[in-house]
């Protein structure tokens, strides 16, 4: 078993302003509690490379590429809606953010029994095929899908989305494919104010009610994992969202460290059954930094297998 953590090296840079909630202080938090955790020292390293756009065009209108390319801006900042701003390295880092994925599917798809986890900004899975929205550009995670059908020639890909807010965008591509299933949680009614009910018949939605505990979320999300193994995913893709914490300001669903945990390791034993362990994870949402930290630990350990309880907050 080996957990590797690719990171793209402008993803740092990406900073639209101080009082933006998607900011680089994301990363360093996760970065603190691998440290303290003792996961920094175990687990491998490798810088992503840029994600090609004939890539990108797998799971977004090549216009809408050319034109998020066209409108990248040399100075200052320019807005594509009213929260998801470009700066001029806004560009590399989205790249690097795509890039990661499909770097991260071509070293799982490697091997056996191996487990990656893209800490990378700016997230994904709002972005429709055809459209920026939500911190996001490029779906990175819709990418890495079709990537790993077409250059890695799979039948079947699952991606689970955890996210507190509904990956609107993840569904509006692949909603329909049936070369690829998606499980799908998030607080409703809420941003984006979608995904119930579902678009397509590939599509496991799952509503949560604000207040939601995460003794409900296991008891909503659990049928998922039969489905899971009746799919027999080749490959199974993580929009890892950290929102739905308790101490999140941005949602008001109550899940603790331990709940990410259990869905991680749940997610690790369909791969051990399905595809030789191979999961890949990206980054999506998680504002309060302290809690996003230790939700990634829980996370990662998850996707070990570690069995040991993870302290809640």
């Amino acid at each position: 078993m080996t957990i590797r953590i690719f990171r793209g090296k402008d993803c740092l840079k990406h900073d639209v302003g101080h009082d933006h909630p998607e900011c680089p202080d994301r990363l360093y938090a996760i970065d603190d509690q691998l440290l303290a955790s003792g996961l920094e020292m175990t687990v491998e390293h490798q810088d992503a490379q840029h994600c090609k756009r004939e890539y990108l065009a797998l799971a977004h209108d090549p216009y809408y590429v050319d034109s998020i390319f066209q409108r990248a801006p040399e100075s200052g900042l320019i807005w594509v809606d009213d929260d998801t701003g470009m700066t001029p390295v806004t560009l590399s880092a989205a790249l690097y953010s795509a890039g990661a994925g499909t770097d991260a599917v071509d070293w799982v798809m490697a091997g056996k029994d191996r487990q990656a986890f893209c800490a990378v900004r700016p997230p994904g899975h709002h972005a429709e095929y055809a459209s920026a929205m939500g911190f996001c550009y490029f779906n990175n995670v819709a990418v890495a899908a079709r990537y790993a059908l077409t250059y890695h020639e799979l039948a079947r890909v699952a991606i689970v989305d955890f996210d507190v807010h509904h990956g609107n965008g993840t569904e509006n591509i692949i909603g329909g494919d049936q070369q690829i299933m998606m499980c799908s949680s998030f607080q409703h009614p809420f941003y984006p104010h979608s995904g119930a009910p579902v678009s397509a018949s590939n599509i496991l939605g799952v509503p949560l009610d604000a207040g939601t505990t995460g003794e409900v979320f296991r008891e909503r999300v659990s049928y998922w994992f039969d489905a899971l193994r009746n799919y027999k995913p080749e490959l199974i893709l993580v929009s890892a969202g950290f929102d739905a914490h308790a101490e999140d300001h941005m949602a008001h669903v109550r899940l603790r460290e331990d709940d990410y945990k259990w869905i991680s390791s749940e997610i690790r034993k369909v791969a051990d059954a399905c595809c030789h362990g191979r999961v890949v994870s990206t980054l999506e949402g998680g504002y309060n930094h302290s809690a996003l930290g230790r939700s990634v630990v829980a996370h990662l350990k998850g996707l070990q297998g570690d069995t040991q309880e993870t302290g809640g907050a």
